[in-house]
């Protein structure tokens, strides 16, 4: 798992995207701006939200899919992308680019939870003794 000197990089190198909140998470992290996620940490690798667009934008510098593989249930050893890729290694040493991915990776995760159907509250009925 990431250490906090990790999580401590990651955030001074996307902080021309605004302000992060790294969050702890099954044995990773995630990178929230404006309430969303658009990063995944996972073994000192940033992992970066992606679209179509961005995926194959990903691609074509040599980037690749954060694959998780469950141990356990219904989808035991299945191989399944989970709509992050790998930041391009260049942008770990070049803040500029890291920003530039990560506005891109932000916008896409903004959509994505504006696309999401809003939850209705759950209403608590009580009862009169």
């Amino acid at each position: 798992m990431a250490d906090n000197g990790f999580h401590d990089f990651v955030g001074e190198l996307f902080e021309g995207v605004g302000p992060i909140q790294i969050k702890r998470m099954f044995g990773g992290a995630g990178g929230y701006a404006d309430g969303v996620m658009f990063l995944l940490i996972l073994s000192d690798t940033i992992h970066i939200k992606v679209d179509d667009a961005l995926r194959n934008e990903l691609r074509e510098v040599g980037s690749g899919p954060f694959i998780w593989v469950p141990e356990s249930g219904p989808r035991k050893g299945e191989q399944v992308e989970m709509g992050y890729w790998r930041l391009p290694e260049s942008a770990l040493d070049d803040q500029e680019e890291a920003v530039m991915w990560g506005r891109k990776a932000l916008a896409v995760a903004r959509a994505k939870a504006a696309a999401k159907p809003k939850r209705a509250k759950k209403r608590r009925s009580f009862r009169s003794p």
